[in-house]
């Protein structure tokens, strides 16, 4: 039986599990692993499948059952974080956006970066004034179709491309016009290059945004970028706070507090879980752009009190450290396979960008994804910003801005239309996942959805009942954080609680261990003196004496009746 059981358990841990990886060009890298394979090892296939060696920006990200966006921790197992049922599926993202991407020492790192970047644009993530979406734009055909031929590209031939969440056709005019005089004989080597040049400049660059609101109300994005962090109302920046002037970065249950030298920044997460990812997110970040050396690297916690709050350890190299060790590589630059771009309205699918070269375990595929338009985001106004309090404490106080704050955080317009992008504010980042709540948000907002989105939506239209819940969870998330004051209050008053218990716990085992000390026979100053005491004689003859000799007497008599039996 023992033997059986053995072999039982020795197969349940060879057990191999089937992982897919969706790539930057949406085709699919597909692997096994073992059971308690880590998140690193996963990683390094995916990376020598690429022939990536700059791998350090990059990341696998996954949603956990619970529509939660996480990335791949390389430390950990991949089958205990994904906690779902096999085949696993994971996404290949940009974790940390290169400061200068043009500074990249290899051809495919940036082709890989600009992949990226070109999905931003798409979801709404970079947004842009609309002469530099349609420089960007303009890029992006230049890399994947080539120069302008009229035998090839008949008039309006930039309106059959989708490149934004919306167009228009003066915007599409502008494309073309770029198009056709601005960059002829430009290499897609080089209009990529030139494409993150531009990308670099924008106030978007490198957001990967996190829905909150503040202690308002007010719908906000929070995002991490190479330079610090930002906070997205409308369509302005109203914060930007470098990373050497960030301080501190915690969250209790749905709150974010992000500290600033004297003053902090409140914001509230959709779930707690969602909190606790913006917050390991910031500390990786900040770990990864502001220190020099990643043996500065310490372990985080989200909170000072005793025995609560979570713990978060930055595993990987630091910015600095990535830059030198690419300096160092030397290598035949690896052969980079390019696919033209595909019409998004001649076609039912589009693709977001070129194909890498293909390995057995690759298969392709073309996401499925209808047209869309982000979600509206509410009109911020002169009350959008978030309350700073004055001190490092939980209070919350009425709205002040000091002169300091408006001198070094004018709000910066980003762009001509509010910030809004479509898989943010949804549960997934795989779009062909959103496609029925992106429409049904557009009824909530009153927008009106095309007869070919109502067609592909109608075999998968969702109930009645189905859409009244998914309505109420996307009003909630439009509308205020209602009893989040309360919330706040409920929570201080279970740490202080907390506090109390633990401070009395710890007295009294003081107390117990002096007791202990003071009964020995230790020959020491102190403990002669306190035994010298008339209290201390009254405590040891009336109580401690006849505590002790009920003990023993209850232990002899549990001896004797086990040697009885």
């Amino acid at each position: 039986m023992l033997s059986r059981l053995m072999s039982g358990s020795s197969r349940s841990l060879e057990r191999e599990y089937s992982c897919t990886v969706r790539l930057l060009d949406d085709s699919e890298y597909t692997c096994t692993i073992q059971r308690d394979a880590k998140g690193q090892y996963l990683f390094d296939l995916l990376c020598h499948h690429l022939n990536l060696l700059e791998k350090d920006y990059f990341g696998i990200r996954f949603v956990d059952p619970d529509k939660q966006r996480h990335w791949l921790e390389f430390t950990k197992s991949v089958v205990k974080q994904l906690r779902s049922q096999p085949p696993f599926t994971m996404c290949f993202r940009v974790k940390f956006y290169p400061a200068d991407p043009a500074a990249l020492k290899e051809e495919i790192t940036r082709y890989l970066v600009f992949l990226q970047i070109k999905r931003d644009l798409y979801h709404g993530r970079l947004l842009c004034k609309t002469s530099d979406a349609a420089l960007l734009a303009a890029y992006i055909l230049q890399a994947e179709i080539g120069d302008y031929d009229p035998g090839k590209h008949p008039e309006g031939y930039s309106s059959k491309f989708q490149f934004f969440p919306k167009h228009s056709e003066k915007l599409e005019k502008k494309i073309a016009e770029i198009h056709k005089t601005e960059l002829s004989g430009q290499s897609p080597a080089t209009s990529e290059l030139n494409f993150l040049r531009k990308a670099q400049t924008l106030e978007t660059y490198g957001v990967d945004p996190h829905p909150c609101k503040d202690v308002s109300g007010n719908a906000a994005f929070l995002a991490f970028t190479p330079f610090g962090f930002v906070v997205l109302q409308g369509n302005k920046r109203v914060h930007f706070i470098k990373w050497n002037e960030v301080t501190k970065l915690k969250f209790e249950g749905k709150t974010f507090y992000l500290y600033e030298k004297k003053i902090i920044l409140t914001y509230f997460a959709p779930t707690p879980e969602a909190c606790k990812h913006l917050w390991k997110c910031g500390i990786e970040n900040q770990a990864f752009y502001k220190l020099e050396k990643s043996s500065q690297v310490r372990t985080v916690s989200s909170s000072n009190l005793f025995f609560k709050g979570s713990r978060f350890r930055y595993s990987g190299r630091v910015a600095k450290e990535v830059m030198e060790s690419s300096a160092k590589i030397k290598r035949e630059p690896p052969e980079i396979h390019r696919a033209g771009m595909v019409p998004s309205r001649s076609c039912p699918s589009i693709t977001h960008g070129p194909r890498l070269s293909s390995v057995p375990r690759t298969r392709r595929r073309a996401v499925h994804i209808s047209i869309m338009e982000g979600l509206e985001s509410l009109r911020d106004s002169a009350h959008s910003t978030p309350v700073r309090s004055s001190s490092h404490g939980d209070t919350f106080l009425p709205h002040v801005r000091s002169s300091r704050a408006d001198s070094n955080e004018r709000v910066a317009v980003i762009a001509d239309e509010a910030y809004s992008p479509a898989d943010s504010v949804l549960p997934t980042p795989v779009a062909e996942h959103s496609l029925e709540l992106m429409l049904l948000s557009r009824q909530i907002n009153g927008a009106t959805c095309s007869i070919e989105e109502e067609k592909e939506s109608e075999a998968s239209t969702p109930t009645a009942t189905e859409a009244e819940a998914l309505g109420g969870e996307l009003r909630a998330l439009c509308q205020g954080h209602g009893g989040s004051e309360q919330e706040q209050v409920n929570k201080f008053v279970l740490s202080v609680l907390r506090l109390l218990l633990v401070t009395m716990g710890l007295l009294f085992v003081l107390l117990l261990l002096l007791i202990v000390l003071t009964e020995s026979d230790l020959d020491v100053a102190f403990f002669r003196d306190i035994r010298q005491t008339p209290e201390f004689e009254q405590f040891h003859y009336q109580y401690f004496c006849p505590l002790r000799r009920w003990f023993a007497c209850k232990i002899r008599s549990v001896v004797s009746l086990l040697i009885d039996t």
